[in-house]
Formats: C-alpha cells, sequence, structure tokens
C-alpha cells in the first residue's frame, strides 16, 4: 500500500468528516463574531469594525457551506469541498488574528486584548487538532490566526510582547507536533480499518464460496437470490434447478473422495458452461446443485433442463476412470409455484424428491397434485436422519411368554420415536419412510445394537428378537454389522433372533440366501413374521432354516376369527412341531385368546395380555420379579 494513495484516502476521508458536524463550526464561528462584536462596540475602533464585519461575514459563510454539505447531503467532490473550507478557514482565521492584532497595535483597554488575543490563540490552537487530519488546513489557520499576533507583538518592541511574540511563535512548532502526531493516528487508523474491511470482505467471499467447487454455496445463493429478486422485473419468471447426483455416495466409497471432489468440480463447470449469462449457480451440499435463472416462459426453462440434464449425463473421465452419473432435478418457477424464495426453494426440493421416488436421472417440475403426504414423508425423513443424531429414539421390549411355563423367553424389540414437538409417532408412520429412502439401514443397526445391549444385561436364557427390514438386509456389509453389533456388546450370537416378513423373499432370493447362511453359520436364529398373511410361506420354511413361527395376528384377535382361524392355528402348531419350530400366537389379549392359542398348539405367546412394550429398566424388573418366584407350571385362571 502506497503512502501517497493512504494519504489520499485519508484526506477524502477527513474532508467528508469536516462537515458532519456543522453545529460545532457554528459554535465556534459565533463566539468568534461575538467576541469581535464586543471589541468593536466598546473600542468604537473604525478599522476593528471593518475587521468586525469582514469576520461575521465569512463566518456567516462558513456555516451556510457547512449547513448545505452536512451529513445528509450528497458529498460527491472531495476537492471542491477542500477548497471551500479551506477558504472559509483560512479566511476567518486570517481575520480573527487580524482583529486581535489590531486591539493591541491601538492599545486598547486591556481586557479587550485579552477578549480577543485568547480567542485568537484558542482559535490557532483549536484548529491544529480539530483538523488534524488534514495538516496543511490546520497548520494554515494556526498560523494566519497568529501570525498577526507575532508581527504586532514584535513591532511594539516592549519588553511584555516581545515575550509574548516568542512565546506565541513557539506554540507554532508545539502545535505542529501535535498536529502531524494525531495525523499519524489517523493514518493508521484508516490504514487498519481498511485493512480489516479487505479482511472482512475477504472472510465475506470465503464465507460464501464452496472450497471444492469455487460455486456459491447455501450462504451466497442466499445473498445472490435476495440480489437477483431487488432487480427482477415483475413480468418476469425466475427458474429454480434443484439438481442431485445419482448414487454420487458409490463414487466416493469406490474410488475415493478425491476422485469424487474432481466429479463435482466437473459438474460445476458443466452447470457453468450449460447456465445463460446472469444465471446464478451454487452447490447446495454434498452432491446437491442448484441453478437460478430468469426466464421467459415455462417452454424456455423446460429447454433449459432438459439441456442441464444432458449435459450433467454425459460420461465423466477422471483419473482414467470413465464414469457415468445419472441426475434428478426438481423444478420450481417464481411466482407461479410460490411468491417468495422459502416457497420457491420448497417447490424445487419437493419436485427433485418427487423425480427421485419416480425412479431417478429425470426431472420433475413442481405441481399442486404433489400432495399433502409426500410433503409429510419428506419431512419424516428429514426428521428420522436429525432423531437418531439426537437420541428422539427408544427401544421399548414387548415380552413373549412360554405359555407353559408363563416364563418370559424373548423380548422383541421395538422402535418408539417421542419428538420433541409432535409427540410419540407410531412405527407405521416412520418405518415405511425409512424403507422407502434407506434411512432404516442406519436406524435398522441402530436398533440392533441397542438391543443387544440391553439383552446382555439379562439372564442368559431370555434372548431378544429383533425385526429386520427387506432394505436394510440388502445392504452392503449388513452381516457384518450385525455381528459387530453383537461383538460390542459381548453377547452370544444364539440369543439374537432376527424376525423376516415374506417380502424379503420376493427379489434377490440369492442374495438373502447369503445374507441367512452367514449368520446361521454364526449361530443367529431365525423367525419367519407373519406367517399366514404371504402366499408361498411352506416353501420358505422349507427353505431356510427357520426355528420359529409367528402367526399373524389376524387369526388371533382379527374380525374373523372363529372355525376357521382355529383350525389354521392347529395346522401351523402341528407343522412346528413335526419340524421342531417354536409357534408364536401374536396379539393375544385376553385369557380367553391366550387358552385358545395353546390349546390350539402354540408354545409361545406375545400380546397385551401379558404386557405392553416397555423401556429397558421396565423389562429388567419384569425378569427381576419372575426369577423370585418358584418355577410352576403356567396355569391360567379367570
Amino acid at each position: 500500500m502506497s503512502g501517497d494513495a493512504l494519504d489520499d484516502r485519508v484526506r477524502r476521508k477527513l474532508v467528508s468528516s469536516l462537515y458532519t458536524q456543522p453545529s460545532s463550526l457554528a459554535i465556534g464561528a459565533l463566539c468568534g463574531i461575538s467576541a469581535a462584536v464586543t471589541v468593536a462596540i466598546m473600542s468604537g475602533n473604525r478599522a476593528i469594525m471593518i475587521g468586525t464585519l469582514l469576520l461575521t461575514l465569512v463566518g456567516v459563510f462558513r456555516v451556510a457551506v457547512a449547513a448545505r454539505f452536512g451529513p445528509e447531503s450528497d458529498r460527491r467532490d472531495a476537492r471542491l469541498l477542500e477548497l471551500l473550507y479551506e477558504t472559509g478557514a483560512f479566511s476567518f482565521a486570517f481575520l480573527t488574528g487580524g482583529v486581535a492584532a489590531l486591539t493591541i497595535w491601538f492599545d486598547l483597554d486591556t481586557p479587550q486584548q485579552l477578549l480577543m488575543v485568547s480567542y485568537a490563540i484558542a482559535y490557532g490552537a483549536g484548529t491544529s487538532t480539530r483538523n488534524a487530519g488534514l495538516p496543511m488546513i490546520a497548520l494554515g489557520q494556526m498560523v494566519l490566526s497568529l501570525a498577526p499576533l507575532i508581527i504586532v507583538a514584535a513591532i511594539r518592541a516592549e519588553a511584555i510582547y516581545i515575550v509574548f511574540a516568542v512565546t506565541t511563535t513557539l506554540l507554532i512548532p508545539a502545535m505542529a507536533a501535535v498536529t502531524f502526531n494525531m495525523f499519524n493516528v489517523l493514518r493508521e487508523s484508516v490504514a487498519a480499518a481498511e485493512t480489516s474491511q479487505r479482511m472482512a470482505d475477504k472472510m465475506r467471499d470465503l464465507a460464501r464460496t464452496d472450497v471444492v467447487t469455487g460455486l456459491s454455496n447455501r450462504a451466497g445463493l442466499n445473498h445472490e437470490m435476495v440480489e437477483k429478486l431487488m432487480t427482477m422485473r415483475d413480468d418476469q419468471k425466475l427458474a429454480l434447478f434443484w439438481l442431485d447426483l445419482d448414487k454420487f455416495k458409490e463414487v466416493n466409497d469406490t474410488l475415493g473422495h478425491p476422485v469424487g471432489d474432481h466429479v463435482l468440480s466437473e459438474v460445476a463447470r458443466r452447470l457453468r458452461e450449460t447456465s445463460p449469462d446472469g444465471a446464478t449457480v451454487a452447490r447446495f451440499g454434498g452432491d446437491e446443485f442448484i441453478v437460478v435463472c430468469e426466464v421467459d416462459t415455462r417452454s424456455q426453462s423446460e429447454q433449459l433442463a432438459s439441456n442441464l440434464l444432458e449435459e450433467i449425463s454425459r460420461p465423466y473421465r477422471i483419473d482414467g476412470e470413465r464414469l457415468e452419473i445419472g441426475t434428478s432435478m426438481g423444478i420450481a418457477l417464481m411466482p407461479d409455484d410460490g411468491t417468495d424464495l422459502d416457497t420457491v426453494m420448497q417447490s424445487a426440493d419437493l419436485a427433485l424428491y418427487h423425480a427421485k421416488v419416480n425412479g431417478r436421472n429425470q426431472t420433475s417440475f413442481f405441481d399442486a397434485s404433489m400432495t399433502r403426504d409426500l410433503m409429510r414423508r419428506k419431512e419424516i425423513e428429514a426428521e428420522l436422519r436429525a432423531a437418531i443424531q439426537r437420541d428422539e429414539l427408544s427401544i421399548f421390549f414387548q415380552p413373549i411368554v412360554d405359555l407353559e411355563t408363563g416364563r418370559i423367553k424373548t423380548f422383541e424389540a421395538l422402535v418408539r420415536w417421542f419428538h420433541p414437538e409432535k409427540g410419540e409417532l407410531r412405527p407405521d408412520e416412520f418405518i415405511p419412510v425409512a424403507e422407502e429412502t434407506g434411512v432404516i439401514i442406519t436406524l435398522g443397526n441402530w436398533i440392533t445394537a441397542q438391543a443387544a445391549k440391553a439383552c446382555a444385561q439379562w439372564p442368559e436364557e431370555v434372548t431378544i428378537a429383533v425385526n429386520l427390514s427387506p432394505v436394510q438386509i440388502k445392504a452392503p456389509g449388513s452381516a457384518l454389522g450385525i455381528l459387530n453389533a453383537l461383538k460390542e456388546a459381548k453377547l452370544d450370537p444364539s440369543r439374537l433372533e432376527l424376525e423376516v416378513t415374506e417380502s424379503l423373499f420376493l427379489e434377490d432370493n440369492h442374495h438373502t440366501a447369503r445374507f441367512i447362511e452367514k449368520l446361521s453359520s454364526e449361530g443367529v436364529r431365525f423367525a419367519l413374521d407373519d406367517f399366514g398373511t404371504g402366499y408361498s410361506s411352506l416353501g420358505y420354511i422349507n427353505k431356510f432354516p427357520f426355528k420359529k413361527i409367528k402367526v399373524d395376528r389376524s387369526f388371533v384377535s382379527g374380525p374373523n376369527v372363529g372355525r376357521k382361524s382355529d383350525a389354521i392355528i392347529r395346522a401351523v402348531a402341528e407343522l412346528g412341531s413335526r419340524l421342531e419350530m417354536d409357534i408364536v400366537a401374536e396379539g393375544l389379549e385376553t385369557i380367553d385368546q391366550v387358552r385358545a392359542v395353546r390349546d390350539a398348539g402354540c408354545t409361545l405367546g406375545q400380546g397385551y395380555y401379558f404386557s405392553r412394550a416397555v423401556p429397558d429398566y421396565l423389562a429388567a424388573t419384569l425378569l427381576a420379579q419372575e426369577r423370585e418366584k418358584e418355577p410352576t407350571s403356567f396355569r391360567l385362571v379367570g
């Protein structure tokens, strides 16, 4: 930073500051004029009267200029302002010193000399500090106000005046030193302020820029969107394209994050080149990008969407690897799909979600037919991810009781979600969403880990049952994740029962078979849940090593319970007996239902008759109370 350039900036800033307090200038002028008028009237001296008149005219001129170019005015020409100030300041200073000098020249009464001379000296010293930001003006005013006094005092050649002339002369370099010291302080302050401003600007730019792609980040997008909305014409439309790279996570997982970052940079480059001039292109986070631009018609936005999708979908060549990455895109228009920024972004986000649900690698314009249910599912997905992180989820345990002894043989682990604002959410509200979005993988692993830790604290003969989703089972490394959970909990694999439904076998039987085979070889037990609601359960029983069958509650407490359902339960119980499987009757709520299923041959029972699902500490309490009793045959009363 050059000194001359800095001095110029200091001068421009302080020239402007000279006019920021016209009131102080007016007070100073009023004091000087008052002193001069008093002396002129008391002395009746013609020369002093003329000097006082000129001083008054100059003072009024200065006050008028200060008021005209005060803090509320538009100060554009710094050089003109400086010239006007110099003219008024130098004239006023010279006339002040001149009138004071005349009181000495004409040897007026001592009080009159004291009044005018003291004001002249105070004015000269005061301006040397007030205008220190402009040293030449400050020193000029001081010299012009003191020089006439020094000259006249020297001419009088009397001892008292000689001393006065010498001391007043010495005051000039002393105050000049003060002026330049203050100027240096002000100069350094301006330099520091400019440096701080540059750093603040740089930090602001960094805060608004994505490091990997060089695009605007979320904060930068918001800033640019606000500016774009402020300049947009009333008849103009704003199109927001929200893009999400399909299966980008696989790139990071298989090729590494450096390759993933290279892909993101290439996507950013293609978006910049394909987007129209003036468009805002931002990386919203992860593998999501947003393009915002002005369009005249909906068809224009459709064409641009097609161009963007085509460009992003072209194969990538990264470090010798040929990659093909699909893109899902949601599009919303302003004001068609929202009159404010937040609404338009929500509409585009919802359209993107719709595009991904419908098969990915496609575009979807927002439409009102995208129902509240879809928005609700999206909301649940986001909240469920956050709930896992915030430990809002809990595991409850419902006992499965031996119908012969009445003892608890197993606890089924059931997830509960206690939302801080919405209260308890039913599993049938969020489990389907978790399965659809893949959150069930994280959720399922967490449930298994928590259930295993709880079971490790129970007696060895008590097992834990966990429901598994087909999505969770088909995830890479699913079997290893379950074994690691058992290892961390120090729980024998034979104490874990994994409950699966027939929907697991409808696709990818080979993968499912490997999963079951791997865990079965380690001792993990499997149960077929909701038996009787599918089409080919017998085939699955024959093929896979199930140790337990759970008869669906519709055969126990459903609206169609009767002789047929009783016959089905007896047949299943007979089948289980021959295959050495436990048969669990679900949904038991009354003593009559318990009698019926036990008489039909079921070995285990589960339902509200025995207990609702309870927290882990109550599950431990149930076991403790049970162990305090003597083992007796389970008797049904009532």
